[in-house]
């Protein structure tokens, strides 16, 4: 088993400026992480021409330090596409594919889509996107990358969902990322969810969330609002709603052993929070 971090865990310490992206590597290992997790809008801030250079100096950075990289995510929407153009959207996300090779990341997540205007059903775009998802898949398979899809972005994000992707592309490198607390974002109970999704899970994404419901009152600044109008708010793994252990117990069961990153994303200040979230991910996949 491998403790890896997403960089986007640090967002706020580098927008304040107390971090930069390249010294959050040395934080991680500092934390005694084992890897980390590179993400788009963090990391490749950048222009085009020079990401490449980017993520050479990362890998440089990262092999400094110890550690490696575990995965790359960014964003992707397969339907609407680059400006309406969805084979410019694949192309620019296969490019992505060229930087988690030069990052030395044995896997990348890519998202799906936001969903159509007028509405469609996610079955009724099952063909076009699992079209899209092989196609990329299949240029990652060539370089040895991984390509994954998480249960994110409110439209893709039920587990039955993304399990339906997953059988629908039927291709042996494209799996699932697992973020346990992201099935809450639609309203979903992530014990159930995990559980299904468990046997496709190539990877997990470790996050808590502090839930209300929609008719308690408005926690205010740092929350957001699920499908269905509840509440969340990121918090300390262990500290929140989301069943972590059982979810851990669910995998492990499932037979997986190989990489959980965490991902912060709430108020409190986030190398505390992050240092406390692995120590509690360690005890938790110890004692299932």
């Amino acid at each position: 088993m491998k403790f890896s971090v997403s960089l986007y865990s640090f967002y706020s310490a580098i927008k304040a400026g107390e971090l930069t992206p390249m010294q959050c590597i040395g934080k991680a290992k500092e934390l005694g992480f084992d890897a980390v997790e590179a993400v788009d809008f963090v990391n490749f801030q950048c222009p085009q021409e020079e990401m490449a250079q980017q993520a050479q100096a990362l890998r440089a950075e990262a092999e400094k330090q110890g550690l490696c990289f575990s995965s790359l995510a960014v964003a992707a929407d397969l339907l609407n596409g680059s400006g309406g153009d969805t084979a410019k959207e694949i192309e620019r996300v296969k490019k992505y594919v060229d930087l988690a090779a030069v990052l030395g990341a044995p896997r990348m997540r890519h998202d799906i889509t936001q969903g159509t205007k007028p509405a469609q059903s996610y079955d009724s775009l099952l063909p076009r996107l699992s079209e899209a998802v092989r196609e990329i898949t299949e240029y990652a398979a060539a370089k040895g990358i991984l390509t994954m899809t998480e249960n994110h972005g409110f439209f893709s994000q039920d587990s039955e969902r993304v399990e339906k992707l997953y059988t629908a592309v039927g291709h042996s490198n494209f799996k699932l990322l697992c973020d346990m607390g992201n099935f809450l974002c639609a309203d979903e109970n992530p014990a159930l969810a995990v559980a299904r999704v468990a046997p496709y899970t190539a990877y997990v994404h470790a996050k808590d969330f502090i839930c209300k419901s929609f008719y308690a009152e408005n926690p205010g600044e740092g929350a957001f609002q699920t499908r269905a109008g509840n509440y969340l708010r990121g918090t300390v793994i262990g500290q929140g709603n989301v069943p972590v252990k059982q979810c851990l117990r669910t995998l492990k069961a499932a037979g997986f052993d190989d990489t959980i990153a965490i991902e912060f994303e709430g108020l409190e200040p986030c190398v505390e929070a992050v240092r406390i979230g692995l120590a509690n991910l360690k005890r938790y996949w110890d004692e299932v």
